[in-house]
């Protein structure tokens, strides 16, 4: 039980678990409770609690417990946090702006530790500090706004650990090797380039039935040792986690093999082709004690952010409908991913992405999906020409998802309804146009349009009236956010970006809309 004058922080954007369980806020003057209120505050502290206070001018009970003088306040400002050298610090961006009153304080106590400062006229000034009494400590916060503090996506990670009494005082790096290198530039190199960028992270070993790619993971990454099967991987004593970037056929049985091995895994999308084998692999991961997720990496694009965040804001109300789209008309490729007995199919390949988006949207999966798939023109392949899912929640919600080949005009990218507006956002081809020695004039167009688009976003304002305004992209993600949340996860125990279970159930609707396809386009129930 919290003690009184104290709360539970909200829950903050990145997950509700990065919060000790322990971790209390103190949201107003402590001056004012009465002395036997304090006293059971400091030794929920001193018994191993943590508690976050905004210390006011004249507060000595919170500058006591803080370990802080408070010497002035200022008013609503933006102010720029930079973060310490300090462990709790680890993978997050440098600096992060606020919106808040500002309460000018400094170290009191000799063990108040300086985590996080902040610029008044360019005057550094501490904006977080931790004070340590019995078997807890105290979080001091210049910023006055506690609840924008704790939501910040930087700030308020780096307050959830400064909370922790069991956070490590040292950093370490976890080996990592990848199983199915692939070609030059392709998955392996991605993830070899996250793992060098990525504090925390390091790249050991790569394997790969082919020996050209071996030789290109060692162009790539000269240190790397090479294997030429997944044993090599799983018998590398330096390799505690393993991404396995083959193709989607192979992900169960690769997956078991490495969790049985003792190795944390990271899987490609999908994260398999059936949720019998989702389910098969979640529990040998839960068995022996090992992380399992999937590289859903276009969680992180920059217009599905822009566009979650409207969404999240309310700004077009409750959303009952969404739609999304990719392809053209081309030739598929003639790789893996037009082979249906490799891929899965056309429906798992895209489809992976943009159903995993929906879900976030939405929540969690559907309960019932309708699909149809055309073949009429690509016969050289055995994937669907064009597949369409349709989605329908319990509470009457739907979505639907498209891949075509077959499709001269493209659809929108995203078309989102809601009780209050409408958002939609079409495909923008990336042109590159350049002049080269010996060729002249030289274009080319990015395949699918994979540059970022903005947000039409049109809401009802009243009888008559309609506000439309632009949404651009988001803010591009620093680093490899994907990768960043890994290690924070393997190293500091922060909840996984991708929880094993959302990509069980982008699974179940992918098998069910493989389902529904092969039975004619007939309803099927999700698992």
């Amino acid at each position: 039980m919290s003690p009184p004058a104290v709360v539970e922080p909200p829950a903050p954007v990145y997950g509700r678990a990065a919060w000790p369980r322990d971790a209390r806020i103190a949201p107003g003057r402590l001056d004012a409770v009465p002395d036997a209120g304090i006293a059971e505050i400091e030794r929920f502290v001193a018994g191993g609690g943590s508690l976050l206070l905004a210390p006011e001018p004249g507060d000595a009970v919170a500058a006591r417990l803080a370990g802080v003088t408070v010497a002035g306040a200022l008013p609503e400002a933006e102010w720029v946090v930079t973060l310490g050298h300090v462990p709790a610090a680890a993978r997050l961006d440098a600096e992060a702006a606020v919106v808040s009153p500002l309460r000018l304080m400094e170290p009191s106590a000799d063990d108040a530790e300086v985590a996080a400062t902040i610029s008044v006229a360019l005057r550094g000034h501490p904006a977080l500090t931790v004070h340590t009494s019995g078997a807890g400590r105290v979080v001091a916060s210049a910023i006055a706004d506690l609840d924008r503090l704790v939501l910040d996506p930087v700030l308020g990670r780096l307050v959830a650990r400064l909370l922790r009494t069991d956070l490590p005082a040292e950093t370490r790096e976890v080996g990592v090797g990848i199983v199915g290198y692939g070609p030059y530039g392709g998955m392996g190199y991605a993830h070899g380039l996250a793992c060098a960028e990525t504090d925390g992270l390091r790249l050991v070993a790569a394997a790969d039935t082919v020996p050209e790619r071996l030789a290109a993971a060692v162009l790539d990454f000269p240190q790397v040792r090479r294997y030429a099967d997944v044993a090599g991987i799983a018998g590398d004593e330096d390799v505690e986690l393993a991404v396995v970037a083959t193709p989607p056929s192979s992900h169960a049985e690769l997956a078991l093999a490495l969790l049985r091995a003792g190795r944390h895994v990271v899987l490609e999308k999908p994260m398999c082709l059936t949720v019998a084998e989702a389910d098969h692999v979640m529990a040998e991961a839960e068995r022996y004690g090992r992380a399992i997720t999937v590289y859903q990496s276009r969680r992180w694009d920059r217009d599905f952010l822009a566009l979650r965040e409207a969404v999240a804001s309310g700004a077009i109300g409750d959303v009952f409908a969404i739609e999304t789209f990719v392809g053209g008309f081309a030739h598929p490729c003639r790789l893996w991913h037009s082979d249906e007995a490799i891929s899965g199919g056309a429906v798992y390949d895209w489809g992976s992405h943009h159903v995993d988006w929906i879900l976030r949207l939405y929540g969690g999966p559907p309960t019932r999906v309708t699909a149809v798939a055309h073949k009429r023109a690509w016969l050289d392949v055995t994937n669907a020409d064009q597949v369409t899912v349709w989605m329908r929640w319990a509470d009457g919600r739907e979505a639907t998802f498209r891949q075509s080949d077959l499709a001269a005009i493209r659809r929108p990218k995203f078309y989102v309804q809601g009780t209050r507006g409408t958002i939609e956002g079409h495909h923008r081809p990336l042109m590159t146009e350049t002049i080269e020695r010996g060729r002249g004039y030289v274009d080319h167009e990015a395949h699918h349009a994979e540059a970022p688009v903005a947000l039409r976003l049109v809401r009802y304002d009243g009888p008559g009236r309609l506000v439309e305004m632009t949404v651009p992209p988001a803010p591009a993600p620093s680093g490899w956010p994907f990768h960043r949340s890994l290690a924070d996860h393997l190293l500091l125990g922060e909840p996984l970006a991708v929880p094993p279970a959302e990509s069980r159930g982008v699974v179940a609707v992918l098998e069910a809309a493989t389902r529904s396809i092969a039975a004619g386009g007939l309803p099927v129930e999700v698992d």
